[in-house]
């Protein structure tokens, strides 16, 4: 086979080269398991409006803010995922420090949420905002930078409807959501339009089975499809 003739080498920036690294030592040592939740949004969605009424735009919550509340507070109820693997085994924490994906122009950063079960909604959206500026502009702290001990990545800005992400060492469980999409659904025995959310649990299976992950995600599917009481009460 003939080689091409115009290519050309792009030299790995100093953050290409550490996710390269990373990434493939996650992929070659933590046994990802995969598992998909479909969650209803437009209770969810209709909540946010409702607490962004007559608040400026630059300070309303987003639903991406309320989807990392809602991960945060259900896994206090899961803290088998709230976790780093160690060579002796899982090391578990009591707060949640939670990784929030950010795109930059020559790599991804997941710096950490810190105790992001104690924000309530308007708290997590000012945070989220925070995060997002400081890591563009290189300014997050030291801690933000290796806390984090479960990441949410969230591609719903672009048309994506759901992927599966590898896990950030030496956390234990990653989620991936995308696009929430206008999909079919039965309810109360009647086909109805509802706003749809695939939600993609990536975890390690040295540390996770899959009926823990399960069970997770059935919280957070019915967190969110619940009563909205839990954006504004922190803990």
């Amino acid at each position: 086979m003939t080689e091409p003739s115009d290519g050309r080498l792009v030299p790995l920036t100093r953050m290409r080269a550490t996710i390269a690294r990373r990434m493939s030592e996650s992929k070659r040592s933590a046994p990802h398991i995969y598992l998909m939740a479909e969650i209803d949004m437009d209770g969810l969605i209709a909540a946010v409006e409702e607490r962004n009424r007559g608040v400026p735009s630059e300070a309303a919550a987003s639903v991406t803010a309320a989807l990392a509340r809602a991960i945060a507070v259900t896994l206090l109820d899961e803290p088998a995922l709230n976790a780093h693997w160690t060579d002796d085994g899982p090391i578990r924490y009591d707060a949640v420090h939670l990784g929030i994906a950010i795109a930059l122009d020559d790599g991804l950063i997941a710096p950490a949420l810190l105790d992001a079960a104690s924000l309530d909604l308007s708290a997590t959206a000012t945070a989220l905002r925070d995060l997002a500026a400081r890591a563009r502009t290189g300014k997050l702290r030291a801690r933000e930078l290796t806390a984090a001990t479960f990441t949410l990545s969230n591609l719903g800005m672009f048309e994506v409807v759901d992927f599966a992400a590898i896990i950030n060492p030496p956390q234990v469980a990653i989620l991936a959501t995308g696009r929430a999409q206008p999909r079919a659904r039965v309810v109360e025995g009647a086909v109805t339009v509802r706003t749809v959310l695939t939600a993609t649990l990536s975890a390690d299976h040295r540390a996770i089975d899959g009926a823990i992950g399960a069970r997770f995600l059935d919280r957070l599917k019915a967190r969110i499809e619940g009563p909205p009481d839990w954006l504004d009460r922190v803990g």
